[in-house]
C-alpha cells in the first residue's frame, strides 16, 4: 500500500486472497452473488411485466433497475437531474471533449469488487489514480505551516511523518484489532469477523475519530495528531472526519477502501449511462434488445414530488409533470433528506423509528474546482533542483488537496486545484468559480512561487459544492457517534417480513443506506439488497445454489445494540 501515512500492518502474503469491501457489518459476498451462473433469482411468470418504481437515476438506482428488468419486471425510473447521481463527469466549454472533470466519485479501490463487476460488464477501463505518494504519482509536496517537503516516497519526508505513521499503525492495532480483522476479511472468515466487530461496536459506537486517537498512547502528542489530521492516510488529510464515529473510519481501513485507487478512463458517469443503454443477453420476459432506455422511450421520468400509500398497500408516485402512478413496489435511492424536504411524503411510508433514523442522517460537505491546462507542465524538471516543477499537493492552506491529471505528456491536462470537505468546503460556498480559482491560485503560488499556473490555463474552471446541490444537499452520509442503531435500521429495511404489513413495498437503497457511505460499492450493495427485497415481494426467490442477501440474513445480520 502506498499512502501519505500508511495504514497499519501490511499484508504481505502474495498468495492470500484479495480483500473485498463486504464487511464487517454485513459480511456477505456480493461479488460471488453477482458472478454465480444461476443469477440473482427469479419471479413467478404471472408477475412478469409488473411495474416497479425506481426513484433516483444514480448508480444504485440504475443497478436496481437493470437487475429488476433482467428478472422480467418493468422498472420505471424517476430522475430529477441527470443519470449518474454523484457519478458526474463534466467537460470544459470550448476545450477538447477528452478533457473531463469528476465532480463526484473519481477514485475506486480494488476492494470494491461488486462495483468492479459492473465496470467490467459495460466494458470500461480503469487506471491508477494519482493519490499522494502512490506509484501513479511522480511526486508529492506536503506543505504545512509554511514549510514544504518534496517527496517521491514516504522515506523522503522528515522523520516526524514516519513517527505519525507508526503512531497510526499502533493506534489501529491496539485499539481495533487491525491485523486480526484484516486477515479475517481476506479469508472471508465470517464467524471471526462478527466476533471482532461485535466487541468493537459495543465499545466504540459512542467514540469520535478524534477521541479514538486521543485515547491511544501513540497519539499523546498534539503535534502528531495535528499532522495526522492534515496529512492523514491514503487520500490525504482526515481532520474533517474527526467529529465522526470511529466506526466509520474503521470500516474504511479494514476494507482498504482508501488504498490502491483507480479511476475510470473517460469518466465515472459512463458506468450508469452504459447500464441505461445496455441490452442484456440473459433477460426474462422482455425480448432481446431491450434496455432501460428502450423501456422509457430514451428518457427517465422526471422528479418525484409526492409519495403516498394508497389502498391495497400500494405506493403512489406523483412526478413534476403531475403524472400519478401506483406501484406494488418501489425503490428509493436518493439521499434520505429528500424525503424530509423536497418530496411531499405520507408518514405511513415508513415506521416512525425509520423516519427518526433518516432525520438523524449526518452529511459531509464537499467542494471541488478543476481547470483545463495546455499540457502536464508539472512534469518539467526544475533546472536548479532537478525536481518536478509542481507536484500533487497536500497543504493546510485553503486548497487542502491539489491533484494533477494527465493523459500523456503532449496532450491537454486537468488540475483539480482544490478538493475539500466539511468546514473547509463551506468556506468556498459563497464564492463563484472564478473567485474560488483566484484564491486557489494565490495559495498555490505561495507554495510554488516560480510556477505560473495561470499561463497554462486554457478554459474556464468548473466547480461543485455538493451541499448546495438541491437534489443532494451534501456529499454523502457520515455517521456521528451513537448513530450505529440508526444505520442498522436503514440498512436492514430491505428485510420487510419483519415490518408491519402496511409498511412494506417501499425499499431504501443508495449511499445513505450503506455501511460504507462515500464509496460507490455501498450504493451497489444496497441496490442488490433492494433487488432481493422486490423479488421477494413479488413471490420470487433466489436459486438455492446462490442464496441472496436476504436468504442468509439471520446468519450475518449486523450487530444489534440494545435500545434501553
Amino acid at each position: 500500500m502506498t499512502s501519505t501515512v500508511p495504514n497499519a500492518v501490511q499484508h504481505t502474503d502474495a498468495a492470500a486472497p484479495p480483500i473485498t469491501m463486504f464487511g464487517p457489518d454485513f459480511p456477505y459476498a456480493y461479488d460471488d452473488f453477482l458472478a454465480h451462473p444461476a443469477g440473482l433469482g427469479q419471479i413467478p411468470a404471472t408477475e412478469h411485466g409488473q411495474e416497479v418504481a425506481v426513484i433516483g437515476g444514480g448508480l444504485s438506482g440504475l443497478i436496481a433497475a437493470y437487475e429488476l428488468m433482467k428478472m422480467g419486471l418493468k422498472p420505471v425510473v424517476y430522475e430529477a437531474d441527470q443519470i449518474g447521481g454523484r457519478l458526474r463527469t463534466v467537460g470544459f466549454d470550448g476545450c477538447d471533449p477528452s478533457l473531463t472533470a469528476e465532480m463526484g466519485a473519481m477514485r475506486f479501490p480494488p476492494s470494491s469488487t461488486a462495483l468492479q463487476h459492473y465496470i467490467d460488464l459495460v466494458g470500461l477501463e480503469t487506471r491508477a489514480f494519482p493519490n499522494p505518494l502512490s506509484p501513479a504519482t511522480p511526486s508529492t509536496v506536503v506543505d504545512l505551516k509554511g514549510e514544504s517537503h518534496y517527496a517521491e516516497t514516504i522515506d523522503d519526508l522528515p522523520q516526524v511523518y514516519r513517527d505519525v505513521a507508526n503512531a497510526w499503525n499502533a493506534c489501529l492495532e491496539e485499539g481495533a484489532d487491525f491485523s486480526d480483522m484484516n486477515r479475517a476479511l481476506r479469508e472471508r472468515d465470517v464467524p471471526r469477523i462478527r466476533e471482532i466487530w461485535a466487541k468493537l461496536v459495543e465499545q466504540l459506537d459512542n467514540q469520535t475519530f478524534y477521541g479514538f486517537l486521543c485515547d491511544s498512547d501513540a497519539f499523546k502528542s498534539f503535534r502528531h495528531r495535528e499532522i495526522f489530521g492534515q496529512v492523514g492516510f491514503g487520500t490525504g488529510g482526515w481532520d474533517t472526519d474527526f467529529p465522526n464515529s470511529i466506526l466509520e473510519i474503521l470500516r474504511v481501513v479494514y476494507t482498504e477502501a482508501d488504498d490502491h485507487h483507480r479511476g475510470i478512463v473517460g469518466g465515472s458517469q459512463q458506468l450508469p449511462l452504459r447500464l441505461w443503454d445496455r441490452e442484456p443477453q440473459k433477460i426474462v420476459h422482455w425480448p432481446l434488445g431491450t434496455s432501460l432506455a428502450s423501456l422509457h422511450g430514451g428518457e427517465p421520468r422526471g422528479a418525484v414530488t409526492r409519495l403516498t400509500r394508497t389502498a391495497g398497500n400500494r405506493i403512489t408516485v406523483t412526478d413534476a409533470t403531475g403524472d400519478i402512478r401506483t406501484f406494488r413496489a418501489a425503490v428509493f435511492t436518493g439521499q434520505s433528506w429528500l424525503l424530509l424536504s423536497k418530496i411531499d411524503c405520507d408518514d405511513a411510508l415508513f415506521p416512525i423509528d425509520h423516519w427518526t433514523a433518516m432525520e438523524r442522517t449526518h452529511y459531509m460537505e464537499s467542494s471541488k474546482l478543476f481547470v483545463p491546462v495546455d499540457r502536464p507542465f508539472w512534469l518539467d524538471k526544475d533546472g536548479t533542483t532537478g525536481r518536478d516543477t509542481m507536484s500533487m499537493t497536500l497543504t493546510d492552506r485553503m486548497t487542502r488537496g491539489t491533484y494533477l491529471l494527465d493523459d500523456g505528456p503532449d496532450k491537454p491536462a486537468v488540475i483539480c486545484l482544490s478538493y475539500t470537505w466539511c468546514d473547509d468546503s463551506l468556506k468556498w460556498l459563497p464564492l463563484s468559480s472564478q473567485e474560488r480559482m483566484e484564491v486557489m491560485l494565490k495559495s498555490l503560488g505561495e507554495i510554488y512561487p516560480n510556477v505560473d499556473i495561470r499561463s497554462h490555463i486554457i478554459g474556464n474552471p468548473v466547480t461543485v459544492s455538493w451541499e448546495n446541490e438541491p437534489w443532494f444537499m451534501g456529499a454523502f452520509k457520515a455517521n456521528l457517534p451513537g448513530h450505529y442503531r440508526y444505520q442498522r435500521r436503514l440498512f436492514t429495511h430491505f428485510m420487510q417480513d419483519r415490518l408491519p404489513a402496511d409498511k412494506r413495498g417501499l425499499f431504501l437503497a443508495g449511499d445513505d443506506i450503506s455501511w460504507t457511505a462515500g464509496w460507490a460499492e455501498g450504493a451497489v450493495q444496497t441496490a442488490l439488497n433492494a433487488v432481493w427485497g422486490v423479488m421477494h415481494q413479488f413471490g420470487g426467490a433466489s436459486d438455492p445454489t446462490n442464496p441472496g442477501p436476504g436468504d442468509v440474513f439471520d446468519e450475518i445480520a449486523p450487530v444489534e445494540l440494545p435500545e434501553d
